[in-house]
């Protein structure tokens, strides 16, 4: 079904690069979802995954992405790893000689995600319990960054974070947000696009900055 699913999105025309190809075939869907919804795993749809949070869904997670072209040997910090079936599509995209380090302030969802990572065997992926507003001060600079819940904006430390060269994606606004695609340039350059018309959990934060 996994590969049934890869074809729809080609069809759809949401995914289109051989490696974010080959990783919706080998990463399966249903691994990360709840079995209460595993009919439903391969709907194109987001599905609940506990502590009001949401697996998203398949079309979503494909332009999210195209959009970041990671590559092998990209460090990569994913905010909000909720289920852990994007930490498992990047950690498959950029290879061994990168890594992600996701990271979720809900630790029942950090919990979470190792669990359903356990039967993949990945040696490129850290979980983080932690602030998505703040970043992950440890282990900067990223070449890429991606945020699975929406902000009002984009938080100042995660633009910081973004190393020159990189890209960041992450859904910014209030009811319905835009997917945004920020850049840096090798000389620092920040530029934005914008691509509206999603709708994401909130990013939480008992701090915003």
């Amino acid at each position: 079904m996994h590969e049934v699913l890869a074809k729809e999105l080609i069809g759809k025309g949401v995914l289109y690069s051989d490696n974010i190809i080959k990783a919706f075939q080998k990463v399966r869907r249903v691994d990360f979802v709840h079995e209460d919804f595993h009919t439903q795993a391969y709907d194109d749809a987001p599905l609940p995954i506990g502590k009001g949070q949401s697996i998203s869904q398949p079309s979503t997670v494909a332009q999210m992405l195209e959009m970041l072209q990671a590559k092998p040997g990209d460090r990569i910090l994913e905010v909000g790893c909720g289920s852990g079936w994007l930490t498992a599509l990047l950690a498959e995209i950029i290879g061994p000689s990168g890594f992600v380090y996701a990271i979720d302030i809900i630790p029942e969802l950090t919990e979470l995600t190792k669990h359903h990572l356990v039967s993949y065997h990945f040696t490129n992926i850290e979980t983080v319990i932690g602030n998505g507003w703040l970043g992950l001060v440890k282990h900067v600079p990223f070449n890429r960054i991606i945020v699975s819940a929406a902000a009002p904006k984009i938080p100042v430390a995660l633009t910081e974070q973004l190393a020159h060269g990189g890209s960041l994606v992450m859904p910014v606004g209030e009811d319905i947000q835009d997917l945004v695609l920020l850049k840096k340039s090798e000389t620092g350059e920040v530029t934005e696009e914008h691509h509206p018309g999603y709708q994401f959990v909130p990013l939480i934060s008992s701090d915003k900055k």
